[in-house]
Protein backbone atom coordinates (compact mmCIF):
# COMPACT_ATOMS: atom_id res chain seq x y z
CA UNK A 1 0.00 0.00 0.00
CA UNK A 2 2.00 3.50 -1.03
CA UNK A 3 1.94 6.43 1.54
CA UNK A 4 0.54 9.56 -0.13
CA UNK A 5 1.52 12.90 1.28
CA UNK A 6 -0.97 14.62 3.68
CA UNK A 7 -1.07 17.92 1.07
CA UNK A 8 -1.69 15.50 -2.23
CA UNK A 9 -3.97 12.30 -0.88
CA UNK A 10 -7.69 11.98 -1.43
CA UNK A 11 -9.28 12.82 1.78
CA UNK A 12 -7.28 16.11 2.17
CA UNK A 13 -8.55 17.69 -1.69
CA UNK A 14 -12.49 16.06 -0.40
CA UNK A 15 -14.95 18.78 -0.75
CA UNK A 16 -17.28 19.35 2.15
CA UNK A 17 -20.89 18.71 1.18
CA UNK A 18 -24.16 18.73 3.03
CA UNK A 19 -27.26 16.85 2.92
CA UNK A 20 -30.37 17.83 4.14
CA UNK A 21 -32.19 15.12 6.11
CA UNK A 22 -36.08 14.50 7.12
CA UNK A 23 -35.25 15.28 10.50
CA UNK A 24 -35.05 19.15 9.94
CA UNK A 25 -30.49 18.84 9.96
CA UNK A 26 -28.11 19.75 7.66
CA UNK A 27 -25.43 17.22 7.70
CA UNK A 28 -21.51 17.95 6.88
CA UNK A 29 -20.17 15.50 5.28
CA UNK A 30 -16.79 14.32 3.28
CA UNK A 31 -16.71 10.58 0.38
CA UNK A 32 -13.78 9.49 -1.19
CA UNK A 33 -13.67 6.23 -3.05
CA UNK A 34 -15.97 3.86 -4.84
CA UNK A 35 -17.57 0.30 -3.84
CA UNK A 36 -19.86 -0.82 -0.74
CA UNK A 37 -20.02 2.33 1.44
CA UNK A 38 -18.04 2.35 4.76
CA UNK A 39 -19.47 4.90 7.03
CA UNK A 40 -17.35 6.59 9.63
CA UNK A 41 -18.49 7.21 13.26
CA UNK A 42 -16.00 9.62 14.92
CA UNK A 43 -14.58 10.08 18.12
CA UNK A 44 -15.23 12.51 21.38
CA UNK A 45 -15.21 16.14 20.21
CA UNK A 46 -13.74 15.24 16.90
CA UNK A 47 -15.10 17.00 13.49
CA UNK A 48 -14.26 15.96 10.13
CA UNK A 49 -11.06 17.02 10.19
CA UNK A 50 -9.88 14.84 12.74
CA UNK A 51 -9.56 11.55 11.01
CA UNK A 52 -6.03 10.77 9.74
CA UNK A 53 -5.91 11.21 5.78
CA UNK A 54 -3.46 8.29 5.62
CA UNK A 55 -6.32 5.75 7.22
CA UNK A 56 -9.14 6.97 5.05
CA UNK A 57 -6.81 7.13 1.75
CA UNK A 58 -5.73 3.98 3.06
CA UNK A 59 -9.33 2.58 3.74
CA UNK A 60 -10.60 4.25 -0.22
CA UNK A 61 -8.43 2.18 -2.03
CA UNK A 62 -10.70 -0.79 -1.82
CA UNK A 63 -13.97 1.13 -0.91
CA UNK A 64 -16.05 4.29 -0.90
CA UNK A 65 -15.76 5.69 2.60
CA UNK A 66 -18.48 8.54 4.07
CA UNK A 67 -17.56 10.69 6.66
CA UNK A 68 -20.05 12.78 8.75
CA UNK A 69 -20.61 15.23 11.47
CA UNK A 70 -23.59 13.99 13.29
CA UNK A 71 -26.14 16.48 14.96
CA UNK A 72 -24.62 19.32 15.95
CA UNK A 73 -20.73 18.74 15.31
CA UNK A 74 -18.51 20.99 13.45
CA UNK A 75 -20.61 22.11 10.36
CA UNK A 76 -23.82 20.08 10.72
CA UNK A 77 -26.61 21.95 12.40
CA UNK A 78 -28.80 21.23 15.39
CA UNK A 79 -27.64 20.65 19.05
CA UNK A 80 -25.82 17.60 19.97
CA UNK A 81 -27.96 15.34 22.15
CA UNK A 82 -26.64 13.78 25.52
CA UNK A 83 -27.48 9.90 24.62
CA UNK A 84 -26.01 7.68 21.99
CA UNK A 85 -29.25 6.27 21.25
CA UNK A 86 -30.45 9.50 19.83
CA UNK A 87 -27.15 10.14 18.07
CA UNK A 88 -27.77 6.39 16.41
CA UNK A 89 -31.14 7.63 15.35
CA UNK A 90 -29.69 10.74 14.24
CA UNK A 91 -27.06 8.95 12.20
CA UNK A 92 -29.61 6.70 10.54
CA UNK A 93 -31.28 9.95 9.62
CA UNK A 94 -28.27 10.79 7.59
CA UNK A 95 -27.91 7.58 6.08
CA UNK A 96 -31.70 7.75 4.60
CA UNK A 97 -30.93 11.42 3.51
CA UNK A 98 -27.66 9.65 1.38
CA UNK A 99 -30.40 7.08 0.69
CA UNK A 100 -27.51 4.35 2.03
CA UNK A 101 -29.76 1.65 2.48
CA UNK A 102 -26.87 -0.90 3.56
CA UNK A 103 -23.48 0.24 4.75
CA UNK A 104 -20.39 -1.14 6.89
CA UNK A 105 -19.28 1.06 10.05
CA UNK A 106 -16.21 2.29 11.41
CA UNK A 107 -17.18 3.59 14.65
CA UNK A 108 -14.10 4.91 16.54
CA UNK A 109 -14.64 5.93 20.61
CA UNK A 110 -17.73 7.23 21.05
CA UNK A 111 -18.41 6.68 17.52
CA UNK A 112 -18.14 3.05 18.19
CA UNK A 113 -20.98 3.43 21.09
CA UNK A 114 -23.41 4.78 18.55
CA UNK A 115 -22.55 1.64 16.05
CA UNK A 116 -23.40 -0.37 18.29
CA UNK A 117 -26.71 1.75 18.80
CA UNK A 118 -27.22 1.61 15.17
CA UNK A 119 -26.46 -1.95 14.69
CA UNK A 120 -29.22 -2.64 17.28
CA UNK A 121 -31.82 -0.05 16.31
CA UNK A 122 -31.62 -0.80 12.48
CA UNK A 123 -29.65 -4.18 11.63
CA UNK A 124 -31.16 -4.21 8.15
CA UNK A 125 -28.97 -1.25 7.31
CA UNK A 126 -25.22 -2.99 8.81
CA UNK A 127 -23.57 -5.48 6.82
CA UNK A 128 -20.48 -5.52 9.38
CA UNK A 129 -19.31 -3.15 12.06
CA UNK A 130 -15.47 -2.40 13.36
CA UNK A 131 -15.36 -0.58 16.60
CA UNK A 132 -12.30 0.86 17.55
CA UNK A 133 -11.62 1.42 20.93
CA UNK A 134 -15.01 0.54 23.12
CA UNK A 135 -16.81 -0.73 25.27
CA UNK A 136 -20.57 -2.59 25.72
CA UNK A 137 -22.64 -0.28 27.69
CA UNK A 138 -22.77 -0.83 31.51
CA UNK A 139 -19.09 -2.20 31.91
CA UNK A 140 -18.09 -1.80 35.37
CA UNK A 141 -15.35 1.23 35.40
CA UNK A 142 -16.48 3.13 32.58
CA UNK A 143 -18.64 6.15 34.47
CA UNK A 144 -16.50 8.92 32.99
CA UNK A 145 -13.05 8.90 31.78
CA UNK A 146 -10.06 9.08 34.31
CA UNK A 147 -9.58 12.57 35.74
CA UNK A 148 -6.39 12.79 33.55
CA UNK A 149 -7.53 11.98 30.67
CA UNK A 150 -10.69 14.19 30.62
CA UNK A 151 -8.65 17.21 31.80
CA UNK A 152 -6.17 16.48 28.52
CA UNK A 153 -8.78 16.26 26.01
CA UNK A 154 -12.20 17.86 27.54
CA UNK A 155 -10.96 21.17 28.21
CA UNK A 156 -12.43 23.91 26.84
CA UNK A 157 -9.17 25.38 24.80
CA UNK A 158 -7.09 22.73 22.20
CA UNK A 159 -4.41 20.70 23.92
CA UNK A 160 -1.73 19.43 21.80
CA UNK A 161 0.16 17.69 24.36
CA UNK A 162 -2.78 16.30 25.64
CA UNK A 163 -3.82 14.74 22.58
CA UNK A 164 -0.27 13.24 22.16
CA UNK A 165 -0.90 11.97 25.85
CA UNK A 166 -4.06 10.03 25.37
CA UNK A 167 -3.71 9.30 21.80
CA UNK A 168 -0.23 7.71 21.71
CA UNK A 169 2.29 6.50 24.24
CA UNK A 170 5.32 7.85 25.90
CA UNK A 171 7.74 5.55 23.71
CA UNK A 172 9.58 7.71 21.15
CA UNK A 173 8.45 5.47 18.37
CA UNK A 174 4.56 6.17 19.61
CA UNK A 175 5.19 9.80 20.09
CA UNK A 176 7.01 10.57 16.58
CA UNK A 177 3.81 8.93 15.48
CA UNK A 178 1.97 11.10 16.97
CA UNK A 179 3.46 14.13 15.77
CA UNK A 180 3.18 12.77 12.16
CA UNK A 181 -0.08 12.51 12.80
CA UNK A 182 -1.10 16.34 13.68
CA UNK A 183 1.03 17.07 10.89
CA UNK A 184 -1.60 15.42 8.85
CA UNK A 185 -4.49 16.66 10.76
CA UNK A 186 -3.19 20.08 10.44
CA UNK A 187 -2.43 20.73 6.93
CA UNK A 188 -4.99 20.78 5.16
CA UNK A 189 -5.55 24.77 5.29
CA UNK A 190 -8.61 25.18 2.63
CA UNK A 191 -12.72 24.22 3.65
CA UNK A 192 -11.71 23.59 7.06
CA UNK A 193 -14.83 22.10 9.31
CA UNK A 194 -15.99 24.02 12.30
CA UNK A 195 -14.76 23.25 15.57
CA UNK A 196 -16.75 21.55 17.59
CA UNK A 197 -18.87 24.04 20.28
CA UNK A 198 -18.60 23.08 24.16
CA UNK A 199 -22.36 22.25 23.88
CA UNK A 200 -21.41 19.30 21.72
CA UNK A 201 -18.28 18.42 24.31
CA UNK A 202 -20.98 18.37 27.57
CA UNK A 203 -23.54 16.68 25.57
CA UNK A 204 -21.32 13.89 24.50
CA UNK A 205 -19.65 13.58 27.79
CA UNK A 206 -23.10 13.27 29.83
CA UNK A 207 -23.37 10.57 27.20
CA UNK A 208 -20.42 8.92 28.46
CA UNK A 209 -21.26 9.23 31.62
CA UNK A 210 -24.45 7.53 30.97
CA UNK A 211 -23.44 5.02 29.27
CA UNK A 212 -20.41 3.86 31.57
CA UNK A 213 -23.44 3.58 34.71
CA UNK A 214 -22.77 -0.55 35.96
CA UNK A 215 -25.57 -2.50 34.89
CA UNK A 216 -25.00 -5.75 33.71
CA UNK A 217 -28.06 -6.54 32.56
CA UNK A 218 -27.15 -4.08 29.82
CA UNK A 219 -24.18 -5.97 28.94
CA UNK A 220 -26.55 -8.56 27.01
CA UNK A 221 -27.97 -5.94 24.83
CA UNK A 222 -24.42 -6.66 22.35
CA UNK A 223 -25.40 -9.68 21.93
CA UNK A 224 -28.37 -9.46 19.94
CA UNK A 225 -25.85 -7.83 16.92
CA UNK A 226 -25.54 -10.96 14.24
CA UNK A 227 -23.51 -9.66 11.82
CA UNK A 228 -19.11 -9.94 11.79
CA UNK A 229 -18.22 -7.23 14.16
CA UNK A 230 -14.34 -6.61 13.88
CA UNK A 231 -13.11 -5.05 17.49
CA UNK A 232 -9.57 -3.16 17.81
CA UNK A 233 -7.59 -1.17 20.05
CA UNK A 234 -4.48 -0.29 21.51
CA UNK A 235 -2.80 -1.87 24.50
CA UNK A 236 -2.14 1.13 26.07
CA UNK A 237 -5.35 3.40 25.90
CA UNK A 238 -6.26 5.41 28.90
CA UNK A 239 -9.54 6.43 27.63
CA UNK A 240 -10.94 3.05 26.88
CA UNK A 241 -8.87 0.55 28.69
CA UNK A 242 -8.09 -3.03 26.44
CA UNK A 243 -10.16 -5.07 28.60
CA UNK A 244 -13.58 -3.57 27.50
CA UNK A 245 -12.56 -4.95 24.17
CA UNK A 246 -12.24 -8.53 25.16
CA UNK A 247 -15.48 -8.12 27.14
CA UNK A 248 -16.67 -6.74 23.92
CA UNK A 249 -15.43 -9.34 21.53
CA UNK A 250 -16.96 -12.36 24.13
CA UNK A 251 -20.82 -10.37 24.45
CA UNK A 252 -20.80 -10.29 20.37
CA UNK A 253 -21.54 -13.50 18.68
CA UNK A 254 -19.94 -12.93 15.47
CA UNK A 255 -17.29 -11.10 16.98
CA UNK A 256 -12.73 -11.13 16.67
CA UNK A 257 -10.69 -8.69 18.74
CA UNK A 258 -7.27 -7.43 17.88
CA UNK A 259 -4.87 -5.32 20.39
CA UNK A 260 -2.37 -2.97 18.44
CA UNK A 261 1.02 -2.72 20.45
CA UNK A 262 2.90 0.47 22.12
CA UNK A 263 -0.57 2.19 20.82
CA UNK A 264 -2.87 4.38 23.09
CA UNK A 265 -6.36 5.79 21.56
CA UNK A 266 -4.93 6.73 18.60
CA UNK A 267 -3.76 3.12 17.53
CA UNK A 268 -5.61 3.42 14.62
CA UNK A 269 -3.68 6.53 13.21
CA UNK A 270 -0.42 5.16 14.55
CA UNK A 271 -0.88 2.04 12.84
CA UNK A 272 -3.13 3.27 9.95
CA UNK A 273 -1.46 1.12 6.79
CA UNK A 274 -1.45 -1.94 9.37
CA UNK A 275 -5.18 -1.36 10.70
CA UNK A 276 -6.27 -0.24 6.70
CA UNK A 277 -4.67 -4.05 5.56
CA UNK A 278 -6.93 -5.71 8.24
CA UNK A 279 -10.43 -3.82 8.28
CA UNK A 280 -10.20 -4.88 4.56
CA UNK A 281 -9.45 -8.15 4.94
CA UNK A 282 -12.58 -8.18 7.44
CA UNK A 283 -14.52 -6.11 5.05
CA UNK A 284 -13.55 -8.61 2.16
CA UNK A 285 -14.12 -12.33 3.32
CA UNK A 286 -17.09 -14.34 2.81
CA UNK A 287 -17.31 -15.94 6.28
Amino acid sequence: MTATSPTTGRYHAASTEAVEAANGISYAYREVGEGTPLVALQHFRGNLDNWDPALIDALANTRRIVTFDNVGVGGSTGATPSTFTEMARDAIAFLDALELEQVDLLGFSIGSFVAQELALIRPASVRRVILASSAPQGAAGMHGWAPEVIGAVGGRDPNPDGYLGVFFTGSSASRQAGKETMGRLSARTEDRDAATNWQTRQAQYDAVCSWGIPDHARLQRVSAIDVPVFVANGDSDPMVLPHYSYLLAGLIPQSRVKIYPDAGHGFLFQHHAEFARDVDAFLSTSE
